[in-house]
């Protein structure tokens, strides 16, 4: 299971996540999809720990990825 909430990251002067918020329930296969920029990346290494958010909440399986 997967829970986003208002995940937003910033670097500087530029907004890469913006107030992001979904669901992905047990067992659910999901595409991630947008254009060029649109900061699939920056979310995908949200939820693995690899890059902090600047503000919202993620979990994963029930563990905050903060």
């Amino acid at each position: 299971m997967i829970e986003v909430s208002n995940l937003t990251k910033v670097f500087g002067d530029t907004v890469a996540v913006d107030r992001v918020s979904f669901e992905v329930a047990r067992g659910e296969v999901v595409g991630f999809l947008g254009c060029n920029g649109a900061g699939k990346t920056t979310t995908m290494r949200i939820l693995s720990a690899f890059t902090a958010a600047t503000s919202g909440q993620a979990f994963v399986g029930g563990h905050h990825v903060f």
